[in-house]
This record gives structure tokens, sequence and C-alpha cells, in this order.
């Protein structure tokens, strides 16, 4: 008799966030890189295409982990973020606060802090917000709504890295209250469980991208030291 087939762990779609802007310039640097680049490797002279060799392996990873490498994504289950040279991936009970400053930053339950490279602050977007939100009080001072105001529009009256943080903050507090009642149901200590947490974040180096980085800046300075 065979047994029967465990089921499958539940999957979870993740939820990505990432700079629209970031991407689109990358893209046209890495064109215009290229086109430079292309161009003095295939026709010129002497050291000039090792030379724009070297410059190709140091700035073509820089840009691509700058522009479009950040993301972070999310499910109901782990956030996962990921850097210009690092990836980040632990579950939201690990997580402690997400705040949006001068940047995006996350704030384990051990102190440490990792910047969302993927979710930049736009203090001018913000400034248009607050600026959104001031008149919409100063057309309602006693909170009714106005003639003038869309009710669908709430989410436009906040800056974008504003209403990423809030919905990852909103996504990490309903991951930590089902934890909560998980971990109450089967009487597990919350001291053991922040600590398993903790210990399950995982930090994974990008050496595809700094690797061809440092052999084309070490390249660059042999060339031009013997040149």
């Amino acid at each position: 008799m065979t047994s029967p087939t465990p089921p499958a762990e539940p999957t979870y779609a993740d939820r990505t966030f990432r700079s629209s802007a970031g991407i689109v310039g990358g893209v046209l640097l890495l064109l215009l890189i290229c086109w430079i680049g292309g161009d003095a490797l295939f026709r010129g002279h002497g050291r000039v295409p090792w030379q724009a060799l070297a410059g190709l392996l140091t700035t073509v990873p820089l840009v691509v982990a700058f522009t479009l490498r950040p993301v972070v994504l999310a499910n109901e289950q782990r956030i996962k973020i990921r850097n210009p040279f690092r990836t980040i991936t632990m579950p939201w009970t690990a997580v402690a606060d997400l705040r949006a400053g001068y940047s995006s930053e996350l704030f384990t339950e051990d102190g440490t802090k990792y910047q969302l490279w993927a979710v930049p602050v736009s203090l001018r977007q913000r400034k248009r917000a607050a600026r959104q939100q001031s008149r919409q009080s100063l057309d309602d001072p006693y909170g009714r709504t106005s003639v003038h105001a869309d009710v669908r529009d709430s989410k436009s009256r906040k800056a974008t890295a504003d209403q990423a943080v809030e919905d990852l903050r909103t996504m990490a507090e309903g991951a930590k209250t089902a934890a909560a009642a998980s971990a109450k149901s089967s009487q597990a200590s919350s001291a053991s469980a922040s600590a398993s947490a903790a210990s399950s974040v995982s930090v994974r180096w990008a050496y595809e991208v700094i690797a061809p980085a440092v052999v084309g800046a070490v390249l660059l300075v042999v060339l031009y030291a013997t040149g």
C-alpha cells in the first residue's frame, strides 16, 4: 500500500518594489557606455582596445549593480532585498521596523540596518504630496469630503517611497500577527522564536558583479601604470 503524498507547501507570489526611473536611466547609460566603449574596442589602435575592454569590464557591472539590480521582493512569509552588492533574505519575524527618511531602511530585531536601494526617497515627491494634502485640508477644514477631492486618489498623495515602505510595514505586521497566533497555538516561547528568526537572516555577496568590476579596475591600473 502506497503512502499518501504529503501536501505541497503553499507558494506565495512575490510583490516587487523597484525604481522605474533607475531602470530607464540604467538602460540609457548602458547603451551610451557600450556605444562609446564598443567603438574604441573595435576601431581603436595600440593599447586603446585593451583600455576600452578594461573600462567596459569596470563600468558595465557597476551600472547594472546600481540601476538594474536593486529590487525588493516580498511575500507573506519573507522579504528579499537585492542591493547593488548584496542580497539579504529574512523572514518577517526578523524585521523590527521599516523607515523612509532620507533613504529607505529596514531594521532587524538585533539592530542591524539594511538600506532598500530599490526604494529611493524623492524629497521633491514628498514635498509635492505634502502640498496636495495641505491644499485638501484647506479646502475642507472640517474633515468633510470636498467636492473637489477625489476619494480614490488617497495613495497618490503620498510619495512613492513612503507608500512602498507603508505597504511593506503592513505586510510585516500581518506576518508577525500570524506568526504570534501560530506560536500561541503551539505554545512556543517568543524568545526562541525571535532567536530563530534572527539566525535565519541570510546575506549573499554578489560576486558576479564584484569580480568583473575588480578585474577591469586592476587591468586599467596595470595599463596606465605600464603605459
